[in-house]
């Protein structure tokens, strides 16, 4: 028999290691005597946080305890029908538009930057500077924000988020016209609102799908993410000549506001909460959640007064796994994002328009490609790979694919040859989201914010190295250029 049992805030947690690489916190064993001794036995709880318990906990040789996994028979997997069309999909859509929009707020000074940096006379090492600036502030909030993400869940700092942004990119004209800093000051604000983006997506995917369902949750979020390059590089150079060189900040940053208004009203936190979910679809998301190893939630430790267990996240070799990863998958991202319409622009002598073209084609391909590696993966693990395995193996796709299509991008002769080539490494790319991405949601589920956030900062500090780099390196490229035309 499974009982539903709604806990009290927990007593002090052991660290204990569970199989797939996941090390939880679980209580010491006199707090199962105590709430066994209560006999309370509460239906499910609005806010979701709850424990099914069908054995009694399993204690490991050093006294920790790990929650015991229900092996009663498995829920039928929902029809594609059925799954596009539950309102799981739907929160994950609102987040890959949003994601959309974080991109293409990113991405407007991409292309911006080429009459920006002509019209003050800036060089190319100085515009890296000023495109590098949105990375001073992506710098700063990835680890309190994704603290923040555990604690009131990503719904709400999802909305203050996009809000913050959407406020930056609407008021970067005014600080282009203003002063220097003050573009600078917004270009900070823009990447210190978009760095708790990634965190509450996770968070939000995390509560609303099961495992065998996260990797293509992820897929979609990630698409999102991925298309907003692809618009903002197509649509802004289309914009700028219609409406001048600002127009498509004050576009996007309305947008983002739009954003907010409906997230708020048609979202909640966690499926317990969505006032239009069906029965069946709530039952199949927290039968499906509940029969994987999990702890008391984040949410109620930190009422209690706990801090996020750095020394202990630290000390593990998957958190160190996902950070590198990040900030070797980071390195790579933001170089190109931040270069490819400069990149086709000095090297291949393309107008703008068409630089952004160019440039667009291998987001858009990130985007399909990484709905079909999280696809795939999500079929693997449900047809018995392990989790582990299904994680390494969309890894190695992830950075070996680009590395050797980045080599083969020295042969490029012409611009077709050169986006076929970014094309392949950008849409290889994105297997690793169903790698490092999704593995942040079972190493340590309760504190994936943190962790996302800590992963985060190292790769924002590649990228910043890596796009201030690359423009001294252009600079230097283009210098070379002349000398050789002079003489």
């Amino acid at each position: 028999m499974i009982l539903s049992l709604s806990l009290p805030p927990p007593l002090p947690l052991k660290p204990t290691r569970t199989h797939h690489h996941r090390f939880l916190l679980s209580p010491p064993p006199s707090y199962f005597s105590d709430l066994r001794s209560s006999r309370s036995l509460h239906p499910l709880r609005r806010d979701g946080f709850h424990l099914l318990l069908s054995a009694p906990p399993r204690v490991s040789g050093n006294g920790a305890q790990s929650f015991p996994i229900d092996h009663s028979k498995d829920a039928p997997q929902p029809s594609f029908f059925e799954f596009i069309t539950s309102e799981r999909v739907k929160v994950v859509s609102m987040l890959g538009l949003a994601l959309s929009l974080c991109n293409a707020d990113r991405v407007v000074m991409s292309v911006a930057i080429v009459p920006l940096s002509a019209a003050h006379g800036w060089s190319r090492s100085f515009s890296g500077v000023v495109q590098s600036s949105f990375l001073w502030g992506y710098l700063m909030s990835p680890i309190v924000g994704g603290a923040l993400v555990d604690y009131y869940g990503g719904k709400v700092v999802m909305a203050w988020g996009v809000a913050l942004w959407s406020l930056a990119t609407f008021l970067t004209p005014w600080a282009a016209q203003t002063s220097l800093w003050a573009l600078l000051a917004m270009r900070v604000l823009l990447g210190i609102a978009e760095g708790v983006a990634l965190p509450s997506m996770n968070n939000m995917i995390s509560r609303w799908f099961p495992q065998t369902e996260r990797s293509r949750a992820v897929g979609i979020a990630m698409a999102g993410f991925n298309l907003g390059s692809a618009i903002g590089l197509v649509l802004s150079p289309i914009i700028m000549s219609k409406t001048g060189l600002f127009g498509p900040f004050v576009i996007f940053g309305l947008s983002g506001f739009l954003w907010v208004l409906v997230w708020l009203s048609a979202t909640s936190s966690t499926p317990s909460r969505h006032p239009q979910i069906s029965k069946y679809e709530l039952e199949y998301i927290l039968g499906k959640s509940l029969k994987q190893v999990m702890p008391p939630t984040v949410k109620q430790l930190e009422r209690t007064g706990a801090i996020p267990p750095f020394k202990l996240l630290l000390s593990k070799l998957p958190t160190w796994a996902i950070i590198s990863a990040n900030a070797m998958h980071s390195w790579g991202y933001f170089v190109i994002l931040s270069w490819m319409p400069i990149y086709f622009n000095t090297i291949f002598r393309v107008d703008l328009r068409q630089a952004a073209w160019f440039s667009a084609v291998p987001w858009a391909m990130m985007a399909i490609l990484g709905y079909a590696a999280g696809a795939w993966s999500d079929m693997l693990i449900q047809r018995g790979s392990s989790v582990t395995f299904t994680r390494k193996v969309m890894q190695s796709i992830g950075f070996v694919g680009p590395a050797i299509a980045l080599l083969g991008l020295n042969s490029a002769t012409n611009p077709s040859v050169a986006s076929a080539w970014l094309t392949a490494a950008v849409g290889l790319s994105s297997f690793s989201h169903a790698g490092f991405l999704v593995n942040l949601q079972e190493i340590a589920p309760q504190y994936a914010g943190v962790i996302h956030g800590m992963s985060n900062t190292a790769g924002t500090i590649a990228a910043i190295i890596g796009t201030i780099g690359a423009g001294f390196f252009v600079e230097r490229m283009e210098k070379s250029d002349s000398n050789m035309i002079k003489y």
